[in-house]
């Protein structure tokens, strides 16, 4: 029998005003700017910027009364010499003008963490530790706004969190409450430029955060674990609409906004640990070991790692994602990975290998340790060997 619930939610510090539906960028985003004068500075990727009207759409809603540049030099993993030079740029045009006090993140999860990053590089740049010993004037921290436009799935705008590649290929990770958003616009307009591979694969991302939610030890009951639930079914129903639909439907893609954001956005500040000590879960762990190193998105990593991995650890789920519990919560936890597999499949989301991704099988041992952060050997690292060499 399962003991009584019992648990303990704490919000995420400045936790982030939400805005979604149709026009909500174009109707409250000069409202957030933190001043009549204020100025912001666009952060997004080379393809939004030149291959669609996004940026210059945004650009016009600014006007040149509050739009001071656009960043859009932002690509795949966060590589640290593209934050290195945005942060620079960021610094120099501060300081001629000191009411660029705003980032504009307009994208999926790099553009979002790389605004995350950039406002914690600029907190610190500004600090009072970082100013001169002999000052004798106190010094007040300076800090930008971060409000965001989501184009994705990934749910990066949820977290006070983000990561970036360093110059050996790994995913290094930073979390801190200088790196929180103040807002979030969930619009459906501008997720119609998003190609639909973009769109399903980061759904799936989300499915993961979703998933591993509910058996992550310290993640909490309510409401993250019942809004987690929720948005299993969701992305379960959505998901398969949109493909068929994308970017026509207003509505789906509306839910599909939500449900990511339900996948990530309640977490709360005091889930650590992961399912086996690997922060979030299994899947997320054997993704960031998979991304950065091979250049794969995060997105398509869910795809390959997801229903393995819960193939082996859920049961509560089963349910959620239209199976039939049977009692026995090894049968169940293999129905919810063959309904997640399934899903990925009925997606056209398939990958048959990792080595169709470029990876070799010899790499099995490398991507276990690096999944594990440095354990190689004993009997987690054996199992986790063996999961791996089942996506080859």
């Amino acid at each position: 029998m399962s003991p009584p619930l019992s648990g303990h939610w704490q919000p995420i510090p400045h936790f982030p005003n939400v805005y979604y539906g149709s026009n909500c960028v174009s109707n409250n985003l000069l409202s957030c700017l933190p001043t009549s004068t204020s100025k912001a500075i666009i952060i997004t990727g080379n393809s939004l910027a030149t291959r669609t009207p996004l940026v210059q759409q945004l650009q016009t809603l600014l006007t040149p009364t509050h739009h001071a540049a656009t960043i859009s030099t932002i690509t795949q993993h966060n590589p640290s010499n593209t934050l290195d030079d945005a942060l620079t740029t960021i610094l120099s045009l501060h300081a001629t003008d000191p009411t660029i006090d705003t980032l504009i993140s307009l994208g999926g999860g790099s553009p979002i963490d790389s605004a995350k990053i950039l406002a914690l590089r600029f907190h610190q740049h500004h600090s009072p530790e970082s100013s001169s010993p002999y000052t004798t004037i106190p010094l007040k921290p300076l800090k930008l706004t971060h409000l965001s436009i989501p184009t994705t799935l990934s749910a990066a705008e949820t977290t006070p969190g983000g990561g970036f590649t360093t110059s050996n290929g790994t995913k290094q990770s930073l979390m801190s409450p200088h790196m929180s958003i103040n807002t979030i616009f969930y619009d459906p307009d501008y997720a119609k430029h998003t190609p639909l591979h973009l769109w399903l694969t980061t759904g799936i991302r989300a499915l993961d955060h979703t998933i591993e939610a509910i058996y992550h030890p310290t993640a909490s009951e309510i409401p993250w674990k019942v809004l987690a639930l929720w948005a299993v079914k969701e992305l379960f129903e959505c998901l398969p609409l949109a493909k068929e639909s994308h970017p026509d439907n207003d509505s789906v893609t509306m839910r599909l906004m939500l449900a990511a954001f339900a996948s990530s956005g309640l977490k709360g500040a005091r889930v650590t640990g992961g399912g086996l000590g690997l922060g979030m879960g299994l899947s997320h762990s054997l993704g960031y070991a998979l991304g950065s190193p091979y250049g794969i998105p995060h997105g398509v990593t869910s795809c390959v790692t997801l229903g393995k991995v819960v193939g082996r650890q859920v049961a509560r789920l089963c349910e959620a994602v239209g199976g039939v519990r049977t009692g026995d919560e090894e049968v169940d936890a293999g129905i919810v990975g063959e309904r997640v597999e399934g899903l990925v499949e009925g997606l056209g989301l398939r990958v048959g290998s990792l080595m169709e991704l470029g990876v070799g099988n010899g790499e099995v041992e490398v991507i276990a340790k690096r999944a594990l952060r440095g354990v190689g050997e004993g009997v987690l690292f054996e199992r986790v060997r063996e999961l791996v060499e089942e996506m080859f």
